[in-house]
């Protein structure tokens, strides 16, 4: 006889996914409706309305896509790129190499500008770059969970447009968490995901797109490579006073992201921020001092998810294994160059309260202290 899931309880302090507040699980124990019956409309409507708050966007063409933050930045590529389009791609980490895939499965012709992983990407690259091409889209992470990277956009958004190509911009880690304006920055099209900051479970990506994003998209010669997430299709669900089938929607997860986008703007976005990079500054404070040192330069560092050196003399595996087995603590390990030698540390939504920190510090101190 398999036994029932029961995985208890763990302190989820990695690169995600985050903690849910425990009224995000409890909408998505209620009954199903239709997927096309009125009340779920109404839901859908108001996730729509939270979405653009959340964004800081008055895009009509703003949604969410069925799937992970990843399906959420295929999105944006599938729709905007067609074969023999350019797009300029800055590197920087693991997201931008898969945006990098994704451009050329597109059958565009792609342009990558690279840095240092640990390091932003530097504007003036930026417009160097384009002094040698001229990208339909140029793309770029706001947030690299892969080695805490926080990255300045507004300056980076001028040049591209000033070189007449619309923006992508990556937000899965950084939504709801760090400051993030879409229409300020003139951001054309972004794409988050559900399982960080915005503290649901995965399944999920809010996405939107400007008015010259959407115009991109209804002005293409050729179709959308993936009938999945064609936005074409997927708006006629999701707009307008008659809804078309499209497919399925996942009915409980868009419960979960109603309810977790009603908590966060309840909680007020700014003070929201503000509570993550104070809790950033506490982390921050007790690893200094417990020896460690971050990867990523103070201007740069994410608050919400924390890339620290591992000090000589530890292992990377068995002081992580410990802390599962131990104490219920999960902290991310480091992913390509940094294999073995990072930890990432997330701080993300319902994980990023100071008891928290607390009982990460206070075990770390148990094993190496």
């Amino acid at each position: 006889m398999i036994k029932k899931i029961d995985p208890g309880h763990r302190l989820l302090l990695g690169p995600g996914p985050s903690e849910v507040n425990p009224a995000v699980l409890n909408v998505m124990k209620l009954p199903l409706v239709g997927h096309l019956d009125p009340y779920f409309i109404q839901i859908m409507d108001e996730v729509k309305k939270m979405t653009r708050e959340v964004f800081k966007t008055d895009n009509e063409l703003t949604s969410v896509i069925s799937g992970t933050g990843s399906a959420g930045m295929e999105t944006c590529f599938v729709n905007l790129l067609e074969p023999g389009d350019q797009a300029l791609v800055c590197v920087n980490g693991a997201f931008g190499n898969r945006m990098c895939d994704i451009v050329e499965r597109c059958g565009a012709d792609l342009i990558r500008i690279d840095a240092p992983w640990g390091k932003p990407i530097a504007p003036e690259d930026v417009s160097h770059a384009l002094q040698n091409c001229s990208p339909k889209v140029v793309a770029i992470v706001h947030a690299e969970t892969s080695t805490g990277v926080l990255q300045p956009i507004d300056k980076i958004s001028k040049i591209v447009h000033d070189a007449g190509a619309l923006f992508i911009v990556d937000a899965v880690t950084s939504l709801g968490g760090a400051e993030l304006c879409v229409d300020a920055w003139e951001i054309d099209a972004c794409y988050s995901g559900t399982q960080k900051c915005i503290s649901a479970p995965p399944g999920l990506s809010p996405i939107t797109f400007s008015p010259a994003a959407s115009e991109v998209i209804t002005s293409r010669k050729t179709k959308v490579q993936s009938w999945y997430l064609d936005m074409s299709l997927i708006q006629k669900y999701w707009s307008g006073a008659k809804r078309a089938y499209h497919h399925t929607a996942p009915i409980s997860m868009i419960y979960a992201i109603h309810e977790a986008l009603r908590l966060v703007l309840k909680e007020g976005l700014e003070q929201r921020i503000n509570r993550h990079f104070s809790n950033h500054l506490v982390l921050k404070q007790g690893l200094e001092a417990l020896g460690f040192e971050f990867l990523v330069e103070a201007p740069y560092q994410l608050p919400m998810l924390n890339a620290v050196k591992i000090p000589t003399g530890l292992d990377d595996a068995t002081i992580r294994t410990r802390l599962l087995n131990e104490y219920n603590i999960e902290i991310g390990k480091g992913l390509g160059e940094f294999a073995g030698k990072i930890w990432r540390i997330g701080l993300m939504g319902e994980g990023s309260h100071l008891d928290r920190v607390k009982i990460l510090l206070s075990a770390l101190t148990e094993l190496i202290g």
